[in-house]
C-alpha cells in the first residue's frame, strides 16, 4: 500500500509525475477549459452527430422486482442517466435474455410472463425525463440496452447460483465448487440462447432503444466462450469457434432488425484469477493453476498469462466489423476473479483483496488496450473503460486521450453512482464538487455481494440514509499496514 490515490494528488504536475513512474506516454490536460473543450467536441456515432464525448458504463443492478421490472431505485438511477449530461448511455445495465441467466434475483430480465416491453419503456421515458430535468434535448441522447447472460456466474434465486458454464476452467471450478469435470453448455443450449438473444434485441428496438450491446466481458458466457480452446464442437478450439456464437448473434440481429445498430462491450485481455495472501494481510497474489500453459484466459499470452496480447481481440473486433458492428467499448478482466484489473480502486469489496500494486498499473493497461484498438480500426466508435479510479483527474486525462487519438468516448460508471452530475460540470467548465467525487471505496461491489442493493453507500444521501448503510460500512476490509484514506 505505497501508494497515494489520485485524490491525494493535489496538482497536474503531480498526476503527470505519477504516470511518468508508470507510463510516460500517458498523461493529462491540466486546466477544466481544456478538458471542457476536448470533452464537448461533438462526434458521429450511428449516424447522429452527439454533442459530447462521454459515455455511461452499463452496470449490472441488484434493485429490480423480482418479476424483472424496475423498482423505484432502479428509475431512480436511469433518471441521473439522463440527468448526467452524458451524449452516449451505453445500455444503463445489464438486462438478462432470460430469468436463468440472471447474475442476481434482483437483475432486470425479459420475462415472458410480465409486461417486459412497459418496463423497458419506462427505463427509456426516465432518461429523456433526466436530459429535459437539466434543460437538455432528449434527442441529443443515444441509448442502448446491454443484453447478457450471466453464464458461470448466474445466480437467478436466493436458494443459490446456478451456473451455465461453457468451459471447464480448473481454478474457477474449484472456486465454485465444482468437480473438473463439471457439465458444461452443449450446443443446442447454446444455440436456443442465440435466439433469445435476437428476440430480446428485437423487443429492445420495438421499443425505441438506439442500439443494443451484445455484452461480451466480464467473464460472463459470451466471454468465457472467447478462452474456450478445450471445448470440443463448433463453439471451442480456434479463434473462428470460439468467437462463433457472439457472431452469430450479431447476425441474426442484423438479419431480424437490419436498423438496429450493435455494439458490443468486450473484455479485450483477462489477467489470471487472483485471490487474497493471508501472508500478506488480504494483498491479492495470482491463485495457483495447474502447471502449463494457461489456456482459460482470453488476450493473454498462454505461457505468462500476466501479460497482454491483443492479437486475437483485434481479430475478433474486425470479424465483428465486418458484421456491421458500428461500436466497441473495450474493458479488461472479470470483477469476479480479478476484479483489481477489471474496475482499479484503491479499497476492495468485502469479497475481495488489496491491490497488489498501485491500481494507475491497472488504469494505464486500460487505456494502453483502447488505445491499439482504436488505433488499429479508426473507423468505429470506441469507447474507452477504467477512468472512475483517477477521480478529479478523470476528465483531464480522458480529454488527453481523446485528442491522442486514443479513444473516441470516456466511459464513467461508479462515478455517476456517487455523482450524477459529473460529466455536466465537466463540460460546462465547473470545478467538480469534491464531496461527492466516487473515491472508489467498493461498497457499490459490496453491498451486492452481501445481498444488498447496489449504491453509492457513503456519498449518494437516498443509499447513506438506508439502514443497510451500516451494516455496508462494516464490510470493507481492514487494511493491509498503513493505508491512505481517500477523502471525501
Amino acid at each position: 500500500m505505497d501508494f497515494s490515490p489520485p485524490g491525494h494528488l493535489h496538482s497536474p504536475d503531480a498526476v503527470r509525475a505519477a504516470f511518468a513512474r508508470i507510463a510516460p506516454d500517458l498523461c493529462l490536460l491540466g486546466s477544466n477549459a481544456d478538458a471542457a473543450r476536448e470533452l464537448g467536441r461533438p462526434v458521429q456515432v450511428l449516424g447522429r452527430r452527439l454533442p459530447n464525448r462521454f459515455c455511461i458504463h452499463p452496470m449490472e443492478g441488484w434493485d429490480a422486482e423480482v418479476d424483472g421490472s424496475p423498482s423505484p431505485f432502479t428509475l431512480r438511477r436511469w433518471r441521473n442517466f439522463g440527468r448526467s449530461g452524458a451524449a452516449l448511455v451505453w445500455g444503463g445495465e445489464a438486462f438478462a435474455i432470460r430469468s436463468e441467466g440472471r447474475a442476481n434475483p434482483h437483475q432486470l430480465f425479459a420475462n415472458p410472463a410480465g409486461d417486459t416491453r412497459g418496463s423497458l419503456s419506462r427505463l427509456l421515458d426516465e432518461v429523456r425525463a433526466g436530459r429535459r430535468e437539466i434543460g437538455g434535448d432528449p434527442d441529443d441522447l443515444a441509448i442502448g440496452l446491454q443484453l447478457t447472460h450471466s453464464g458461470r456466474f448466474a445466480r437467478p434465486t436466493p436458494a443459490g447460483a446456478a451456473p451455465l458454464c461453457v468451459d471447464r476452467n480448473p481454478v474457477l471450478a474449484l472456486r465454485q465448487g465444482l468437480p473438473p469435470d463439471h457439465a458444461i453448455a452443449t450446443d443446442d443450449e447454446l444455440r436456443r440462447l442465440r435466439d433469445a438473444f435476437v428476440e430480446t434485441a428485437a423487443l429492445a428496438s420495438s421499443v425505441g432503444f438506439d442500439f443494443v450491446d451484445v455484452k461480451c466481458c466480464h467473464g460472463y458466457l459470451l466471454h468465457e466462450l472467447l478462452a474456450a480452446r478445450l471445448r470440443p464442437g463448433p463453439y471451442g478450439g480456434d479463434l473462428d469457434g470460439r468467437s462463433r456464437l457472439v457472431r452469430e448473434i450479431v447476425a441474426g440481429i442484423r438479419e431480424r432488425c437490419p436498423r438496429l445498430p450493435v455494439g458490443v462491450r468486450l473484455s479485450v485481455s483477462d489477467g489470471v484469477p487472483m485471490e487474497s495472501d493471508p501472508d500478506l494481510d488480504g494483498v491479492g497474489r495470482p491463485q495457483h493453476r495447474p502447471p502449463g500453459p494457461w489456456l482459460h484466459s482470453f488476450g493473454v499470452d498462454p505461457s505468462d498469462p500476466e501479460r497482454p496480447e491483443l492479437d486475437e481481440p483485434i481479430r475478433l473486433v474486425e470479424a465483428l466489423a465486418s458484421q456491421g458492428v458500428e461500436l466497441v467499448n473495450v474493458t479488461l478482466g472479470s470483477p469476479y476473479w480479478c476484479p483489481h484489473l477489471q474496475r482499479p480502486a484503491s479499497r476492495p469489496p468485502s469479497d475481495g483483496y488489496w491491490p497488489p500494486r498501485d491500481p494507475l498499473h491497472e488504469v494505464v493497461r486500460h487505456l494502453r488496450a483502447t488505445r491499439v484498438i482504436k488505433q488499429r480500426l479508426p473507423w468505429l466508435v470506441v469507447v474507452g473503460s477504467g477512468y472512475s479510479y483517477l477521480q478529479e483527474w478523470l476528465a483531464g486525462v480522458g480529454a488527453h486521450e481523446i485528442r491522442s487519438g486514443g479513444t473516441d468516448l470516456v466511459g464513467i460508471g461508479r462515478m455517476v453512482l456517487s455523482y450524477p452530475e459529473f460529466p455536466l460540470d465537466i463540460l460546462a467548465g465547473r470545478t467538480p464538487e469534491r464531496r461527492r467525487i466516487c473515491r472508489t471505496f467498493s461498497d457499490c461491489t459490496s453491498a451486492p455481494r452481501n445481498g444488498l442493493r447496489s449504491g453509492c453507500y457513503p456519498l449518494d444521501p437516498a443509499y447513506r440514509d438506508l439502514p443497510e448503510a451500516r451494516r455496508v460500512r462494516a464490510l470493507r476490509p481492514s487494511p493491509p499496514g498503513p493505508a491512505p484514506t481517500p477523502r471525501s
